[in-house]
């Protein structure tokens, strides 16, 4: 049952422009790419570019009328990003957006000169996409989903949670993972500290793989950090199953987790990045600068837990969490 509904602003400022300053002028149609780091087939991410080509209309630009929006789709593979990300630039967009990490990566390979708005990155300045938060300098600006602080708050959310934990383990793809692991491994195992919890790296490149890592999690009595990258994502439903299966306490940043029979999730609301988005791709349409427009950090945060699966687990939330949740399924 939904606890709390945020309110989705259009861009702040963008949005109280004139619409009819935001129309295109006469002339030859423009183009937007946009490279999604995720998987096709899944409708929550066919959703996000749904959501981005909405409002983009609302600011003036409906595909196929006043621009060409082409997308493409990594499925989570490195590989494919990189022949994605080649694809796109040969088009010699106006503009692309582009999600993850990887993605984001793959087309500053291939173009240092067409702008690039990225939705769904952890640290632009480690991976070395802009030179910092306020003024990024080059031809990427975009919005963070995650900071590394958030490493720590999801094992404090989970202990909360099943507070007899004494190992947590977190798993991730380090092709895909921010920073490898860097990103959200110190927050996670200084709080692994504070809390007495001993951490555990869980490193894995397959389904197989995830399985074999949640296992030994579960005969050691252990909870589960899903870190936040591509990877995890697109595999979360091998990673709800075999937590249900082995009895595995586990929380993740993506929302749908908790809604799909995970535990417990907590995270950015990403759809409002995408909306975000459409207004900075907007303003480059205008002739903004990438380089000018400041990262944005993320504003709108959503905690669901699923009290069937804690129930199959053994475990009684806490009613003060109750209370702080945004969602709680039943």
């Amino acid at each position: 049952m939904r606890r709390r509904e945020f309110i989705t602003l259009l861009g702040g400022a963008a949005a109280g422009w004139p619409l009819a300053a935001r129309a295109q002028q006469p002339g030859a149609i423009r183009r937007i790419g946009v490279l999604m780091g995720w998987s096709e087939s899944d409708p929550e991410y066919r959703a996000r570019v749904a959501v981005f080509v909405q409002v983009l209309a609302q600011l003036g630009w409906a595909d196929g009328r006043d621009v060409r929006i082409d997308v493409r789709w990594t499925n989570g593979d490195v590989q494919r990003a990189g022949v994605m990300a080649k694809e796109l630039v040969a088009l010699q967009p106006d503009v692309i957006l582009v999600s993850t990490t990887p993605a984001t990566a793959a087309l500053q390979r291939e173009t240092r000169t067409i702008p690039i708005v990225f939705a769904v990155v952890s640290d632009p300045v480690g991976a070395g996409f802009v030179v910092s938060l306020p003024r990024p300098g080059g031809n990427i600006a975009g919005f963070i989903n995650i900071e590394a602080v958030m490493g720590g708050k999801w094992l404090e959310l989970l202990k909360e949670v099943a507070p007899r934990l004494r190992r947590v383990g977190i798993i991730f793809n380090p092709d895909t993972a921010p920073g490898g692991v860097s990103y959200y491994l110190g927050p996670f195992e200084a709080a692994a500290r504070s809390l007495a919890v001993e951490p555990i790296q869980a490193r894995v490149h397959s389904d197989t793989e995830i399985e074999t890592a949640i296992a030994d999690l579960g005969r050691e009595q252990a909870g589960l950090v899903v870190m936040d990258d591509s990877f995890m994502s697109i595999h979360r439903g091998t990673v709800i199953s075999q937590a249900a299966r082995n009895n595995v306490p586990a929380i993740f940043d993506i929302l749908l987790f908790a809604k799909e029979g995970g535990l417990i999730s907590y995270g950015t609301n990403t759809m409002d990045l995408f909306r975000r988005a459409a207004t900075y791709v907007d303003r480059i349409m205008h002739g903004a600068k990438p380089g000018d427009l400041p990262v944005q950090l993320p504003t709108k945060f959503d905690l669901v837990i699923n009290l069937k699966t804690a129930k199959a687990l053994g475990l009684t939330i806490p009613e003060a969490l109750l209370l702080r949740a945004d969602e709680v399924i039943e």
